[in-house]
This record gives structure tokens, C-alpha cells and sequence, in this order.
């Protein structure tokens, strides 16, 4: 299954300093247990349409072999410090998983 997170992060945190701790926070999570594959990013420099959302900051994206991984991820002791270091700095997070089919 996959796993997408999609980041805004408050005006006040899109400093560089902030945006640095926060992409090493984002490197930090790919590492940890059950994950096959994943990276992080920002928007693409796209030809806008009126389908492209643009307006989020970071997106971090994840490949579980099952969801079953994916729930022991969600309660990995790391995960939760990344959650408890960073929510102050972001102001909307969005999580859409998918199970292909």
C-alpha cells in the first residue's frame, strides 16, 4: 500500500532554518522499519490547470509491503517524536493511503 502525507506548513516556519530541520525530520522518517520505498518533496514546477493543487509545502510518500506494516509504522516510537517535534510548525496535514488494486 502507499502512503501519502501532504504538509502546509505555517507562514512563520517557512524560514530556512525551519525547512532544514523539517527535510531532515522527513529523511529521518524513510528510514525507519517496514517502509520499501518512499521520498520527499515539493510541488512541481508544472504548467498550472485548474485540477493542481499547489498549495501545499511538503509531501512525504511511502511504500508499505502490507497495511498491516503501515499501522506498525503509524505507532513506531521515531514516528512520534517526527509528530511531536514538527506539529507546531505545520498548519494543515493531509493523509490519503491507497491500496492498489
Amino acid at each position: 500500500m502507499d502512503h501519502h502525507v501532504y504538509f502546509w506548513l505555517k507562514d512563520e516556519h517557512k524560514n530556512e532554518a525551519d525547512r532544514k530541520a523539517f527535510e531532515g525530520g522527513l529523511a529521518a522518517l524513510l528510514k525507519l522499519p517496514g517502509i520499501v520505498s518512499g521520498f520527499w518533496g515539493t510541488p512541481a514546477p508544472v504548467m498550472p490547470r485548474p485540477v493542481i493543487d499547489q498549495s501545499w509545502d511538503y509531501a512525504l510518500s511511502m511504500k508499505f509491503e502490507s497495511i498491516e506494516l503501515q499501522d506498525a509504522y503509524q505507532v513506531d516510537p521515531d514516528h512520534n517524536v517526527f509528530i511531536d517535534t514538527f506539529k507546531e510548525t505545520w498548519a494543515k496535514v493531509l493523509v490519503m493511503d491507497v491500496q492498489p488494486h
